[in-house]
């Protein structure tokens, strides 16, 4: 027990020492020239010559993932590590991070921490977004007794979540005592309210790096009551350009017809399939404006975790019907399995890249799009618009 409080006590340090490093790049130079000065005086040669390991080149430095993923800007849909549908998106530009949810359950973040940590080489998310207080959105930020979350593995420099919630759960209570203890440590927080309504320091728009902006869309549930918890979910759009990217939560019926009417929302070369394609998202009032190119569907495919009714079970039958006219570039990151685990990947991890402007899709398992897969064959009824 003692070794795990020291544990947590040097991750605390060392996360301290990151929002330093940030902030004081110089007072951290200035260290690191007195350790290595230090390091220095104490490792001879054996024939007495004092030499410096770091200047003599004895330790190499490793290649970062950052030296083969190149591309101007990355999205990752991220598996798991269960057979629970949920969401967690990393975003990455230059050496900027954003995490949109971290679900689905506790455990996941013994997979999407180590995921993350390939891609957020120096510890520290710039930006942090919690769609809304259901479990496979926020789950993963807290993490369990044996393995640290989300929120005690980085450093969180901007945390933004949801203006209202009706969830009494415990884990919207730990997810916000660990996210009131980033802002303890120097993190700012702001609702996505906040956000549009350019109070308290909060933006509407956040430039990632030169040409992309992270924008905090509106809609009417920020600030209005609602008996769906979905519909409380902060929506934003990623733009590159004239590449837009479009994330809503798990945003229902009425949340998408209000994020329609207040937004000038654009085609959109991604969009994050609403609600893990459920038959209730994915409108077709939302599609018919952003008309996407690429749909992205965060869930276990086929699971029976909400429905008996193999028509209704994520991705939809109705998602399907209504995404078809569109596009067919669907992935799907995992399904079903009768395997120890329960599930197995489908895409996998998906990550759509853009290097330059132009847009592509590479999937860790494989890149067979979700019409051509023997479960959409045994499950679904082909659209017009996807038949050979």
């Amino acid at each position: 027990m003692a070794k795990k409080k020291n544990k947590k006590v040097q991750k605390k340090v060392e996360k301290a020492a990151k929002r330093a490093a940030k902030k004081h790049p110089f007072l951290v130079l200035v260290a690191i020239l007195l350790v290595v000065a230090i390091v220095g005086t104490c490792v001879l040669h054996k024939k007495g010559v004092i030499h410096i390991p770091f200047l003599d080149g004895i330790i190499p430095q490793d290649k970062t993932q950052e030296d083969i993923i190149t591309d101007d800007l990355q999205i990752h849909f991220l598996e798991l590590g269960n057979k629970y549908t949920g969401d967690c998106t990393l975003i990455k530009t230059g050496n900027t991070e954003v995490l949109i949810d971290a679900g689905s359950r506790k455990g996941s973040a013994e997979t999407i921490v180590p995921y993350i940590q390939e891609y957020c080489t120096d510890g520290i998310l710039e930006y942090v977004i919690a769609t809304h207080a259901h479990e496979d959105h926020i789950a993963g930020f807290v993490g369990t007794t044996s393995v640290d979350g989300v929120f005690e593995s980085f450093v969180c420099e901007t945390i933004i979540d949801y203006p209202l919630s009706d969830r009494t759960s415990q884990i919207r209570k730990d997810y916000e005592a660990l996210r009131d203890q980033e802002v303890a440590a120097g993190a700012v927080h702001y609702t996505a309210l906040e956000c549009w309504n350019n109070v308290s320091g909060a933006k509407r728009s956040y430039e990632l790096t030169d040409g992309i902006t992270l924008n905090i869309l509106y809609q009417k549930f920020y600030e209005e009551k609602t008996s769906d918890e979905n519909d409380y979910s902060v929506c934003v759009l990623l733009s590159q350009g004239n590449n837009h990217y479009l994330f809503t939560g798990d945003l229902e019926h009425e949340g998408e017809e209000s994020l329609v009417e207040n937004n000038s929302l654009p085609t959109c070369k991604l969009f994050k399939g609403g609600h893990h394609g459920s038959p209730t998202s994915s409108t077709a009032e939302l599609l018919e404006v952003i008309q996407p190119e690429i749909v992205c569907v965060c869930c276990c495919c086929g699971s029976d975790e909400y429905t008996d009714n193999i028509a209704n079970m994520f991705p939809s039958q109705a998602f399907v019907d209504r995404v078809a006219p569109y596009t067919d570039k669907v992935y799907v990151t995992t399904i079903v399995s009768d395997n120890e685990n329960g599930y197995e990947s489908l895409n996998g991890n998906i990550v759509v890249t853009s290097d330059g402007g132009e847009v592509k899709v590479q999937c860790s398992n494989n890149n067979t799009l979700f019409k051509d897969t023997e479960w959409f064959k045994n499950n679904r009824t082909m659209p017009s618009y996807w038949s050979e």
